[in-house]
């Protein structure tokens, strides 16, 4: 006769609970120490239990002092770990900064800062740099995010959830321009450079995606060397994404005091429409779990295909691709749940050490003092914070939780890339929504950067 896991799992609880009444009683007795020594591995830095955390940490002093810290993904696994969720457990005990996005803000800024002053070995850094242009292991992590969040939700709330996500957005986009303009104005700046190099560079889709083809566009219509105008765009754009990452903390914050505006997680709520699916809760199994990996790096290499082919980024193309097998039920069930597992893996197991990565590899700290200016400081704020509003509201509005639809304007203000999407919605605890945060950051950063260079073409 078998046991189902669950079944196995309490039968295992109650053993441990006989066991430490009859430790406790006398009837017998574990090795000495036992019982401290499993409390002490109860103790966890992030994910990682004390004692194994005192080990990695004590192997990697003794590399780095051999100045043999390689790339071996094993050893980078570990270093980033130790290292990202040093930084969250910080960010989570400093009084005030962790009801303001602490972990992700010190896992991003902290090694930013270390890598600016050099406090960080460059043996280290150029370890961590090494791993993280050649694996790019953030895509992996992009993949099975956003396949184990789509195969998760209910089907007709993804379709309405995609569908009315746009209104929000272009409300929000049209609204903070405007705000955010007239805010620079009011405090000693042009017009013309508060919107085309203050406003429009928070809403172009970030960096790669959005700052560079936005300057060389810029460039050619200026004639002025587009290095020059891209250094000027930077600041704007790594102080919106730190704007962005204290706003998701704080709608989080909202959220748990009022419960009625709360998705957790969930864009629009599928029983306003049709029932929505029931959902497999029980244990997914081994394979179904392997296989749901594959299946999200399989979308991931089509979606390079696709970006080869028609120029569509791959995390764009490869959502779409997800969400219409979601829609003619090609995945069963059982994939369904291994891909839900798959997602939880990854969310809860890999997003700090990413951040941490993040911040000594792309995050600029030169940038970000950069734009520490009152007129700058204000203009950014206001921006994010307008573009945040509206999403709030124009989403209750059109029947969206309306501190999810806030959190898709705020990713629009983003440093744009997946890895900026992550520090967003982690500080908000929701990373299920990533699908919709890529088409926040890059389809409508897209249409923010076209409308931009049509609009300087004709007044220049």
């Amino acid at each position: 006769m078998s046991i189902s896991s669950a079944e196995s799992s309490v039968l295992t609880n109650k053993r441990w609970r006989y066991f430490l009444q009859g430790h406790k009683t006398g009837m017998f007795r574990f090795p000495f120490g036992c019982l401290q020594w499993q409390k002490i591995m109860s103790l966890r830095i992030g994910i990682i239990p004390l004692p194994v955390y005192s080990v990695i940490l004590i192997c990697l002093g003794i590399l780095l002092a051999f100045g043999k810290v390689s790339g071996d993904i094993s050893i980078m696994v570990a270093l980033l770990a130790a290292c990202g969720f040093t930084c969250a457990e910080i960010g989570a005990r400093i009084s005030g900064l962790r009801q303001i996005g602490g972990p992700v803000i010190v896992s991003i800024f902290l090694p930013a800062y270390l890598v600016h002053y050099k406090f960080l070995p460059a043996e280290l850094v150029g370890s961590i740099s090494d791993f993280w242009h050649t694996t790019k292991f953030v895509y992996l992590f992009t993949a099975c995010v956003i396949v184990g969040s789509i195969l998760s939700m209910d089907r007709q709330a993804l379709i309405t959830g995609i569908v009315k996500i746009f209104i929000p957005l272009g409300v929000g986009s049209a609204i903070a321009a405007i705000v955010g303009t007239l805010t620079g104005m009011a405090f000693g700046l042009s017009a013309h450079y508060t919107f085309f190099y203050i406003v429009i560079p928070i809403m172009a889709g970030g960096i790669g995606e959005g700052a560079i083809p936005l300057t060389l566009a810029y460039g050619e219509i200026l004639t002025i060397p587009q290095e020059q105008i891209f250094a000027q765009v930077v600041p704007a754009i790594v102080l919106g994404n730190l704007v962005a990452i204290i706003c998701a903390s704080l709608l989080n914050q909202l959220g748990k005091r009022y419960a009625r505006y709360n998705g957790q997680g969930r864009l629009y709520d599928a029983e306003d429409g049709m029932p929505a699916e029931p959902i497999n809760t029980s244990s997914a199994k081994v394979e179904h779990i392997a296989a749901a990996g594959m299946v999200a790096i399989a979308f991931y290499i089509v979606g390079i295909v696709a970006h080869k082919l028609i120029g569509l980024p791959a995390p764009v193309a490869m959502l779409f691709l997800v969400v219409l097998v979601k829609l003619i039920y090609a995945i069963s069930p059982k994939l369904e749940n291994g891909a839900r597992t798959v997602y939880s893996f990854f969310s809860k197991a890999m997003t700090y050490p990413l951040l941490f990565a993040i911040g000594v590899t792309t995050t600029s700290w030169a940038d970000l003092m950069a734009a520490f200016n009152l007129a700058n400081i204000v203009t950014i704020l206001v921006t994010v914070v307008t573009l945040t509003t509206v999403g709030f509201f124009v989403g209750k509005w059109i029947g969206l939780y309306p501190i999810e639809s806030a959190l898709i304007n705020t990713c629009h203000s983003g440093m744009g890339g997946v890895g900026d999407i992550i520090a967003i919605l982690t500080s908000a605890h929701r990373l299920e929504l990533m699908p919709f945060a890529q088409i926040a950051t890059r389809l409508r950063g897209a249409l923010t950067i076209t409308a931009a260079i049509i609009l300087l073409g004709i007044i220049s």
